[in-house]
């Protein structure tokens, strides 16, 4: 298996964390001098357009926050653009400590690559919530048949083959660049080849594909499944390290002759600097999230894993993971 940083850490960390997913961490005593809150309205920002993953997940938390009694409100405000980091603008500009923001893996390379004036390293993390496997899929009546099909004619014919997806830098763009890499090019061979057409939402890339626009897509299983299931896309391969049960007949990357391992992780981050007990709340909402039978079921409906982690875990856990995808970047020549 590949050794790099990204990938050690969407495999190794991932299968070391799910042994203490079963049970979600409780919140943290309030620090001393520090009254406790409860939280009954949340604002919920989801930093895409509507029809992608972080939108399922922001609408998914909202739903079951509001139907199990855990909060009394929990409203949803897309603010999509530029990988999240637009949302992400948005949120250093909140005045309210009860403001969830959804985050993951396509933030932390969006950062990068639109070097942005605002980080997640200013932002409160929260909880991380899921990984999902992403799949790469070409429409109905495209020729190609495997992957290998696909990157061949990527390598022969370069910008004549189109590839749709999230965000640039983010989990769909740097994946593509990965397998480009280990079919053989450099850095400056995957910016030359690479035709990377890149989206604000799931749905942008679902037309794109559906209208055969483009020569292909990436993105999580949960956003391209029901098309695939349906006939109108083809998967040629999963990302993840194992078959993924949504798609049991569709080998991995790996048994496609790709030797790259990469899942896509989503969580929560509130805004900086609001206190230890509005952390300490804020986290124990995403605790009692996650012990609900109906965030149990919305995982298996949508094929996400739990990869629950909170308080100090998750803060070193993001901190290495920006540093990871950076290096990865820089690796296949998506930023300097």
């Amino acid at each position: 298996m590949r050794s790099l940083g990204i990938i050690v850490v969407a495999g190794v960390t991932a299968l070391t964390l799910a042994s203490c997913s079963s049970t979600a961490a409780p919140a943290e005593a309030p620090a001393e001098g520090d009254a406790a809150v409860s939280v009954s309205e949340l604002q919920i920002v989801v930093p895409a357009d509507p029809g992608g993953g972080w939108d399922q997940t922001g609408r998914a938390v909202s739903q079951i926050l509001t139907s199990e009694g855990i909060v009394d409100t929990a409203a949803v405000t897309n603010v999509g653009g530029a990988g999240g980091t637009v949302g992400l603008a948005s949120l250093a500009n909140e005045t309210d400590p009860f403001t969830l923001m959804v985050t993951g893996l396509v933030m932390v390379g969006a950062v990068e690559t639109n070097q942005a004036a605002n980080r997640i390293e200013d932002t409160t993390p929260i909880a991380r919530l899921t990984e999902e496997a992403l799949v790469v899929v070409v429409p109905e009546a495209s020729p190609y048949e495997t992957l290998e099909d696909l990157v061949d004619d990527i390598v022969d014919n370069g910008q004549d083959v189109t590839m749709t997806g999230g965000s640039a830098g983010g989990a769909d763009h740097i994946l593509a660049g990965l397998i480009l890499e280990e079919a053989g090019l450099t850095s400056d061979e995957i910016s030359a080849k690479l035709n990377y057409i890149p989206n604000s939402g799931g749905g942008e890339a679902v037309t794109l594909i559906l209208g055969n626009n483009v020569s292909a897509g990436i993105s999580g299983v949960g956003e391209f499944v029901e098309h695939i299931e349906a006939g109108t896309m083809r998967a040629l391969a999963v990302s993840s390290e194992e078959p993924v049960e949504l798609l049991p007949d569709t080998p991995t990357i790996t048994e496609a002759g790709y030797d790259v391992v990469l899942t896509n992780w989503r969580g929560l981050l509130a805004p900086g600097g609001i206190s230890d007990a509005e952390r300490d709340a804020l986290i124990d909402v995403a605790a009692q999230l996650h012990d609900t039978e109906t965030w149990t079921s919305e995982l298996d409906t949508r094929g996400w894993s739990d990869a629950f982690l909170t308080g100090d875990e998750f803060d070193e856990y993001l901190a290495g993971n920006i540093d990871e995808v950076t290096a990865t970047l820089r690796n296949i020549g998506l930023v300097d």
